[in-house]
């Protein structure tokens, strides 16, 4: 092991604690103090080097005790490939809940083998916060929030909650499996591998709730949504028990009804279906295990579908909501520039066809859309320079937007994978749609 041999700054005597600083080569330890090797591959003069080369560091990035520490303590040399870092497992934008405050922000994301980092923004060098995985539990749906969809929790071994809304669906799956193999991992002493996993409900291993899901919402061989009337309400984009149960059916996909209810509340409990009136949200509460009713009055809606509720419906409303009519092509978080203060701000995109139109949301909020763009005509292009945009807000994966009326948009995608599938399905919605 390695002791620093120099006096500490004035500025760092708060720190309580002492440094150890690692040299590992080809994995073995060698002890070095005040400049003396023992163990001939390290010698003084390159010991020394790395001490000043991490003192010059130290200096440098010194802000508060906390990032000392941080530096410090994850300073390894390492030649041996078995010493590495963390890997990262999966990268994206999701909404978090604030620790002490009601309040619900975009952020940036990280999944390692060993925890969550957030960050402000992408371009953000230091988390704002690390979420240790080990000994932690997962959520998943979680039910605290009775507005927010897609919302799922971690549970440290501290006990302290943490909160993460997806964008859709198929987003919220992919982070819950993986967060979920990555601590199983960590129980086992194991190195993170991807495995297919199970819900404890008793679903055939042959059975795949997502591409179920997709088949029942094919617009023309799915369930078919409707406007349906009940308590003076009306019920926009649902369905009902009973429809559900029958389509299985008739689509081979169980053989009688028990075996049909079973799959509806395996659905239910991952939260591709959602319960939309009072007896339908009345089962799903009640009881130890949510329950799907298969009765005519229960009505659910597909959790990223246009589903609202309304007392009455006026002329304007049905205008308004000719937008929504089309089918959902993709959806996901983007980083828009405004167009007065020219500012960089995570939204949440939905993409419709027929008639083509792509809306834009708060992510932390996702009620109504901040604005549409109504895609009929309109040109789409990679770009690699924005006007008016800083560096350090904004670098990489742009892609613009020019409607039929020559307005411009400029986008930033997380990855230049992430911008090319943009790229393609909105091309495709300009030149299908009306």
């Amino acid at each position: 092991m390695l002791r620093c041999p120099w006096p500490w700054p004035k500025a760092l005597h708060n720190v309580n604690c002492v440094f150890i600083l690692t040299l590992t080569y080809n994995g073995q330890y060698y002890r070095q103090k005040h400049g003396c090797a023992v163990g001939s591959p390290v010698s003084p003069i390159e010991a020394n080097f790395y001490l000043e080369e991490v003192e010059k560091r130290a200096l440098l990035s010194w802000n508060t005790t906390k990032s000392l520490v941080q530096l410090l303590t994850r300073v390894t040399f390492a030649a041996d490939s078995s010493v590495m870092e963390p890997q990262e497992i999966r990268e994206g934008y999701l909404v978090k809940k604030g620790t002490l405050l009601n309040s619900w922000s975009a952020v940036w994301v990280v999944l390692s083998e060993d925890g969550v980092d957030f960050y402000k923004k992408k371009t953000d060098r230091s988390p704002k916060g690390m979420i240790p995985l080990k000994g932690a539990t997962l959520s998943s749906p979680c039910q605290d929030f009775v507005k927010r969809m897609l919302v799922f929790k971690i549970t440290t071994e501290k006990k302290q909650d943490h909160f993460f809304q997806a964008s859709y669906v198929e987003e919220r799956e992919l982070w819950v499996k993986d967060i979920k193999r990555a601590i199983t991992c960590i129980q086992g002493g194991k190195k993170f591998a991807r495995k297919s996993t199970r819900r404890s409900i008793r679903l055939p291993e042959t059975v795949n709730l997502a591409a179920l899901y997709t088949e029942m919402k094919n617009q023309d061989e799915g369930v078919k949504e409707l406007k349906l009337e009940q308590e003076n309400r009306v019920f926009n984009h649902c369905f009902t028990g009973a429809t559900v149960i029958d389509w299985l059916i008739s689509k081979e996909k169980a053989r009688n009804r028990p075996e049909a209810l079973m799959l509806a509340t395996g659905l239910m409990n991952e939260g591709f279906l959602q319960p939309a009136g009072d007896l339908s949200k009345e089962g799903a509460e009640s009881g130890e295990q949510a329950a799907f009713l298969d009765e005519t009055k229960a009505l659910y809606y597909f959790a990223d579908s246009g589903f609202f509720c309304e007392g009455y419906s006026s002329d304007e409303d049905v205008l308004l909501k000719e937008e929504f009519r089309g089918n959902i092509i993709k959806q996901g978080c983007l980083v828009k520039q405004g167009h007065r203060r020219k500012n960089w701000k995570v939204r949440k995109f939905i993409l419709r066809d027929d008639p083509a139109y792509i809306h834009y949301y708060d992510p932390a909020k996702a009620d109504d859309p901040l604005g549409s763009i109504h895609l009929r005509g309109a040109v789409v292009t990679a770009v690699d320079y924005v006007p008016d945009a800083k560096k350090k807000d904004i670098d990489g994966n742009l892609f613009e937007i020019i409607t039929a009326d020559e307005t411009h948009y400029f986008l930033q995608a997380a990855t230049d994978q992430e911008r090319k599938e943009w790229i393609k399905a909105i091309q495709m919605v300009s030149k299908s749609g009306k």
